[in-house]
């Protein structure tokens, strides 16, 4: 028995062993794209083949580890074995229910073993869960400010529902629609309701057509369809991009890169002692 931990340890460890996994992986990846153009029947042969492959191989590595405390700590080793468990769920199953199917369309996560194949991404989803802690106040406090955002351009910039306007009111409304590009002729009013202004903010942070909100609120300020001048509604959209843009994902982009310069340091010292 200890001859065949042996073994398996010394496979697992075996670099053409893992470039091996590792094309079998870049395989398995672009025929998950080619069966989105084609239900051809090679292709499922191959994939049951690379299926039948990953099953060896998380065999390998739970004899290797030599036991199940050491093989279900290793985060990888329970990614691995979820997918393929995955995998063996039947056709038939999968197509009389659809959580099921849900289930069964998981196995595209398989691209992801990818992660796996190079240490340089292993270090890059380390950082990423070590900056969840900072991300998540970071995130709590772009909420706050997208909250007090949204809450001051519902009262400012809300139009009104033109159902109720009639005479001057109505013809303003009318000339503002007209005139406006992307005005609620053919989408919704960006400040109908805290809901859409918060998806509103959002796209202002994307840098999508920001400018263009602006101009629209000043054209409605222009023909009294809202409250507001052009240097309050000019600040506003300013403030909140270059406050959403430039200071909130600087905040996270710098716990990221204060994470990843941490765990480079600590991968160095590993390799140097070994």
């Amino acid at each position: 028995m200890n001859q065949v931990v042996k073994t398996c340890e010394r496979i697992v460890s075996n670099k053409t062993f893992e470039f091996a996994i590792t094309f079998v992986i870049l395989l398995n990846a672009v025929l998950i794209g080619v069966e989105t153009y084609t239900d051809n029947v090679t292709v499922k042969l191959i994939q049951d083949i690379i299926l039948y492959i990953y099953t060896v191989e998380i065999l390998i590595r739970f004899v290797a580890a030599n036991s199940l405390k050491k093989f279900f700590t290793n985060g990888w080793n329970i990614f691995d074995l979820t997918l393929v468990l995955i995998g063996y769920i039947p056709d038939s199953l999968a197509e009389d229910s659809a959580s099921l199917m849900s289930l069964r369309l998981l196995r595209v996560f398989r691209v992801l073993r990818l992660l796996r194949s190079a240490k340089e991404l292993q270090l890059i989803v380390t950082v990423l869960l070590r900056s969840m802690s900072a991300m998540f106040y970071n995130f709590l406090l772009f909420l706050i400010f997208v909250y007090l955002y949204a809450i001051i351009g519902v009262f400012m910039f809300r139009l009104p529902d033109p159902e109720t306007l009639s005479g001057d009111a109505k013809e303003r409304y009318e000339q503002y629609i007209a005139e406006a590009p992307h005005a609620p002729g053919n989408s919704p009013d960006p400040f109908g309701d805290l809901g859409e202004a918060i998806f509103t903010l959002f796209r202002e942070l994307t840098g999508d057509d920001w400018t263009d909100l602006r101009y629209n609120h000043i054209t409605a300020a222009k023909y009294g369809v809202i409250k507001s001048n052009s240097t309050i509604i000019t600040t506003y959209h300013v403030t909140w991009f270059c406050l959403a843009a430039y200071l909130l994902l600087n905040l996270v982009t710098g716990a990221v890169l204060n994470n990843y310069q941490q765990a480079r340091e600590e991968k160095d010292t590993e390799d140097n002692e070994q």
